[in-house]
């Protein structure tokens, strides 16, 4: 028997025995150990790990990497939006490319398989970074399955054009619509514009939400009246509503409890929160970082996600969720193996459930869609920020990274010199 690819002594769990992965015709035929085959293509995995790769529930590509265009003295999220919509007229399309694929890629080699990317459409932007993103969903379909959220940045009911072009881009390879209702003079009635458009198109909606750390100001009873009321439960998601991380936790428990109601699903940006909240303070300064790991105690679907990569919102990055998951780890002080577990679950199946995608892991019938990781499982990978080997889109191999070597003072006679 031939296959296209056999993956040898690799582990599909925490601590598990090495096991060969066979792959034919882009699904996983056969999971074994000492396969006696040939195949078209074959690799160690050495022992790493192996699981369907990270997925990225919240990215803005469109202005990613404009850190030199920007002016940050503030630092706080009012700056960021004004300086995000200074510069918007002048993207054109080959400059939202050219930026969006330098964190296309970085992606890809840090093991993503998945993303969900947000594209301001309005008046300034126009269709330029739409266009420019499609290409991008295109060009990279090879390695990554990018999901694009027509987004109202600026505000709708402010600016009305805005929601004639969103309703354009849906009809126009637009996967979903995005709103944010705290920038809007009317965050109420944005919010249903934004379920009308949902309605309209039939397809799923991701909010930014209550991205402030005042516990009463808020707009998520909206969205989950709206959501119970269109008939839309699992097909909504909100980011950020850092809010949360100043709220007591019964009151965390109820919001939990209206989450689970509505089928809404929570997505945590660690880097942005830390950023851009608590400015306002000069000592013990909050984290602002919802506590995903909570809610996904008590039955939310969470993610952990990258947001943005080097602009005024979040002015570092390089597209890694794994570096992301740690991050969160960190923050929210766990250390418990099942914790970890959790939060490695937030950066991959768990971020693939929220964008709706099927995700079946590592079993035969599943698609091979695999990566590999320097580690024996999801808790080494979250504790050690596990480098990222290898991976496969479909069977067919999309990128290597290859695997560190150390090299030893050798002396002339080629025995290693110790010190």
């Amino acid at each position: 028997m031939i296959f296209d690819l056999v993956i040898r002594n690799a582990r599909i769990e925490q601590g598990g025995a090495l096991v060969d992965l066979a792959v034919r015709d882009g699904r996983i035929v056969e999971i074994g150990s000492d396969f006696r085959c040939e195949a078209i293509e074959s690799y160690d995995a050495a022992g790493s790990f192996a699981f369907g790769g990270f997925a990225d529930s919240h990215v803005h590509l469109d202005k990613a990497c404009i850190l030199d265009r920007c002016r940050i003295c503030e630092g706080t999220l009012a700056e960021a939006v004004r300086e995000a919509a200074r510069l918007k007229p002048g993207f054109d399309e080959a400059d939202v490319y050219a930026r969006a694929a330098r964190v296309a890629e970085k992606a890809i080699i840090h093991g993503t398989t998945r993303l969900r990317t947000f594209v301001e459409i309005d008046p300034r932007a126009g269709f330029r970074s739409f266009d420019a993103i499609k290409r991008i969903r295109a060009d990279y379909a090879f390695a990554i399955d990018i999901e694009i959220c027509a987004f109202a940045q600026d505000g709708l009911t402010n600016e009305p054009e805005t929601f004639a072009m969103l309703d354009a881009a849906l009809s126009d390879g637009a996967d979903m619509i995005g709103g944010c209702p705290y920038i809007d003079p009317d965050p109420t009635r944005h919010v249903e514009l934004i379920f009308d458009l949902a309605e309209k198109h039939d397809v799923a909606i991701d909010f930014h939400l209550d991205f402030d750390l005042d516990p009463l100001n808020t707009n998520l009873p909206t969205v989950i009246r709206e959501t119970l009321r269109r008939g839309w439960q699992g097909r909504v998601a909100i980011g950020h509503v850092t809010n949360l991380s100043a709220m007591s936790p019964d009151r965390l428990m109820e919001i939990a409890a209206g989450l689970v109601e509505a089928g809404i699903a929570l997505t945590v940006l660690p880097a942005t929160d830390l950023f851009l909240n608590g400015r306002e303070h000069d000592r013990l300064v909050p984290r602002g970082v919802a506590p995903a790991h909570l809610f996904a105690a008590d039955g939310v679907v969470t993610s952990v996600a990258t947001n943005n990569v080097l602009n005024p919102f979040t002015p570092f990055g390089d597209a890694s969720l794994i570096r992301m998951a740690n991050l969160y780890a960190n923050v929210a002080q766990l250390s418990r193996d099942q914790d970890l577990d959790a939060v490695f679950g937030m950066v991959s199946h768990s971020a693939a459930r929220l964008m709706g995608a099927d995700y079946a892991g590592i079993e035969v019938g599943g698609e091979a869609t695999i990566v590999l990781l320097d580690c024996k499982g999801p808790r080494e990978a979250v504790r050690e920020i596990a480098p990222v080997l290898a991976g496969w889109k479909c069977g067919r191999k999309s990128f290597d990274n290859g695997r560190p070597v150390i090299f030893r003072n050798v002396g002339e006679n080629g025995k290693e010199n110790h010190p």
